[in-house]
């Protein structure tokens, strides 16, 4: 962009509200492309001056810009905006610093929470929120908030893994669910046990070697990545989800290949936190 993050970041900060900007998503991890999205997390704290923000948007991305209010895209993505820089776009995503704080004090404490939140079909985990942090680049903290709590939420807390890896039951549980929908057909509901039971997978694993796992997109793909992680992890995935149809015969095979994968899931897990 002719507009540098940086220099965007600086120009954010001075909204009202505005605690801190960083840089999440594939560019700070350093795994994008150049098509990939600039994604800036807005931290904030109430009161949020989006009237200004808005004018902002219109200032660096022309008139047709804009952002949203406080909580208009739902109770887990507090809102933002997709706005077009210099012919790149650029997410601007709303986050209240103090409920980011919160879910980091539940995490310590080996407590979370997936909830629902539009475009999230497992739910928006609430220890993803300090998560993202961890993960992020800083671009602008003049009040030094952000930096803080990054140092800490960077090392993973060991009771949120543990109860990652104790929330493992839910999968043995869609596996048992999903079974009685055989007889009838229904593809939709087994892939739909099937689907959460593999999210599951995903966060017990990610807990287990103390990892952050912030998205349901690439799941599957960084959780096969994970030292420790049951060998071709991703590829018995993926038959699963080859195996679902209307015939009960697929059916069933793909809940027995995903309990395959839950019991060395299990395995994996234990070896990992010992």
């Amino acid at each position: 962009m002719a507009l540098s993050e940086d220099e965007l970041a600086h120009r954010l900060v001075e909204i009202p509200g505005v605690i801190g900007v960083v840089l999440g998503g594939s560019r700070a991890r350093g795994t994008h492309t150049e098509e990939s999205d600039h994604d800036l997390g807005l931290y904030y704290r109430a009161p949020l001056d989006t009237v200004r923000l808005g004018e902002l948007a219109v200032a660096v991305a022309g008139p047709g810009a804009r952002v949203t209010a406080v909580g208009e895209w739902g109770p887990w993505v507090d809102g933002g905006g997709w706005l077009r820089i210099d012919g790149h776009a650029v997410d601007w995503i709303y986050r209240d610093l103090d409920r980011v704080r919160r879910c980091w004090a539940e995490a310590e404490q080996g407590r979370y929470r997936f909830h629902v939140q539009a475009g999230h079909p497992l739910g928006v985990p609430d220890h993803s929120y300090p998560g993202e942090l961890a993960l992020a680049r800083i671009l602008a903290d003049p009040t030094g908030d952000l930096a803080d709590l990054q140092r800490r939420v960077r090392v993973f807390p060991r009771p949120l893994a543990e109860a990652l890896v104790e929330g493992l039951w839910e999968a043995d549980f869609l596996i048992g669910i999903a079974r009685k929908a055989v007889t009838r057909g229904d593809s939709a509901y087994v892939a739909g046990c099937l689907f959460r039971a593999v999210g599951v997978l995903t966060h017990a694993l990610h807990g287990a070697a103390g990892r952050w796992l912030i998205n349901e997109k690439g799941a599957v793909a960084a959780t096969a990545l994970l030292p420790g992680a049951p060998a071709g992890f991703a590829v018995k995935v993926d038959r699963v989800f080859a195996s679902i149809g209307p015939d009960p015969l697929r059916l069933a095979e793909a809940i027995d290949l995903a309990e395959d994968i839950v019991l060395e899931t299990a395995d994996a897990c234990a070896m990992m936190l010992r």
